[in-house]
């Protein structure tokens, strides 16, 4: 498997008894190109309840979805070269990103033709060149998995599973995004990486920004990384990430929403909009004892993630910026995870997280979403592991609406092959 394909899955993979294969490596000349990836298809049987599955009705509903597609990590095809240059490590990537299921997202089910060949979509979330050397440390410029809140992700269990965010369209589910932690996502940048210091080791990275910055101010973000080996090995972290926000002056609009109205917003003028920051911070350790593998992570900022949608959690996932009238939104969460690998080199796991935001409108209530993941990953073979996992998700005051609460259960079988 190629380097960059192993740092999607690695807080995964390598706490399996059985690791992916080595991809395809091909010389050519003072280049070696290597070529790798990864498939994966689960059975996805969820039902909902209450506020997930409708936010749109005035009395709680219950619905069954059944769906054939892929888990949190979307299949993949990685293709990257590197080479010694002039005292220099030179290395790039792409990698295309792609799911196994057949719609092609939101507001696709039930059309006719939506499930069959036209569906799906590419999604290209690796472009990156690379270089430096060991004395010095290294440079990334391109799009790459963003620094703040990626030991996070690389340590969820459910990266070889499903996690939550079930039964929708699309090409990936959420595994714990807005369940435990805010999402890293795909962002242009220019990153540099020290040295390893006997285990010690720093990243920062100038950043796309995201959601409504208006591209006038770049995002920051950093992490500092000790690791160790041993009878018992692993890693601390902590980071943090920051980001200019101007969001727009707006006025209130009524609705309805569940079986309460309530006053929503709407932008009036963005030029006569409030300048305010986005920031977070996290702290996250991953300790293993023998076959046995402990996380903690925790985070907490302000004015993260881009909104709620019913069916899904990811009003705490961090895919945008939020302030409304230069009031801050407080977001924090985070999760426990334990794993064991027993003699048969099955991998049983649990884990509980949870994230939650305050509104960003006075008299709403706090939304939050919490969720308990039980697992079992099985290597039938080196590349190849069979997956197992039960999700009970529940949702508070959804759409902000006190009392507004909902479930989601979600039972998910399928496989997930490396090459």
């Amino acid at each position: 498997m190629n380097k960059n394909i192993k740092l999607a899955v690695a807080g995964a993979v390598l706490a399996l008894s059985a690791s992916a294969n080595a991809g395809i490596i091909i010389p050519a000349g003072d280049w070696t190109v290597d070529i790798g990836g990864n498939v994966n298809s689960f059975y996805q049987n969820t039902r909902y309840s209450g506020a997930m599955e409708s936010a749109d009705k005035n009395a709680p509903t219950e619905r069954t979805s059944n769906t054939v597609s892929t888990g949190l990590l979307p299949a993949a095809l990685g293709i990257g070269a590197k080479t010694r240059q002039n005292d220099l490590d030179v290395a790039f990537q792409f990698t295309f990103f792609t799911g196994t299921d057949s719609t092609t997202g939101a507001g696709s089910a039930g059309v006719f033709g939506a499930n069959g060949a036209g569906g799906n979509s590419l999604n290209i979330r690796q472009a990156f060149l690379s270089f430096g050397d060991k004395s010095w440390g290294s440079v990334k410029m391109g799009r790459d998995l963003g620094v703040f809140g990626s030991d996070a992700i690389l340590s969820d269990m459910t990266l070889l599973g499903v996690g939550t965010g079930a039964g929708g369209n699309g090409n990936s589910t959420l595994g714990r995004i807005g369940s435990g932690y805010l999402y890293a996502d795909w962002v242009g940048q220019v990153q540099y990486t020290t040295p390893n210091w006997n285990g010690f080791q720093v990243t920062a990275a100038a950043r796309q920004p995201w959601g409504n910055s208006a591209n006038s101010d770049l995002g920051f973000d950093a992490k500092a990384v000790y690791s160790w080996a041993g009878d018992v090995s692993g890693k601390v972290w902590v980071g943090g990430i920051s980001q200019k926000t101007r969001t727009a002056e707006v006025e209130a609009v009524a609705g309805v929403v569940g079986t309460k109205t309530v006053a929503a917003v709407a932008p009036v003028d963005a030029a006569a909009g409030f300048d305010n920051r986005a920031n977070a911070w996290d702290i996250g350790a991953n300790i293993n004892i023998e076959k046995a593998n402990l996380v903690a992570y925790y985070y907490q900022g302000k004015n993260m993630g881009l909104g709620q949608y019913v069916r899904s959690n990811t009003i705490a996932s961090g895919l945008g910026i939020e302030s409304v009238n230069g009031r801050d939104r407080e977001v924090q969460g985070g999760y426990a995870q334990a794993t064991y690998v027993i003699p048969t080199g099955t991998k049983l796991g649990v884990s509980y997280g949870l994230s939650k935001n305050d509104s960003r409108v006075a008299g709403e209530s706090e939304f939050e979403s919490k969720s308990w993941i039980v697992g079992a990953y099985h290597p039938l073979t080196k590349s190849l592991n069979l997956v197992a996992e039960y999700i009970d998700n529940k949702v508070e005051n959804n759409a902000y609406v006190a009392g507004f609460d909902g479930k989601a259960k979600t039972a998910a079988l399928g496989a997930i092959l490396f090459f």
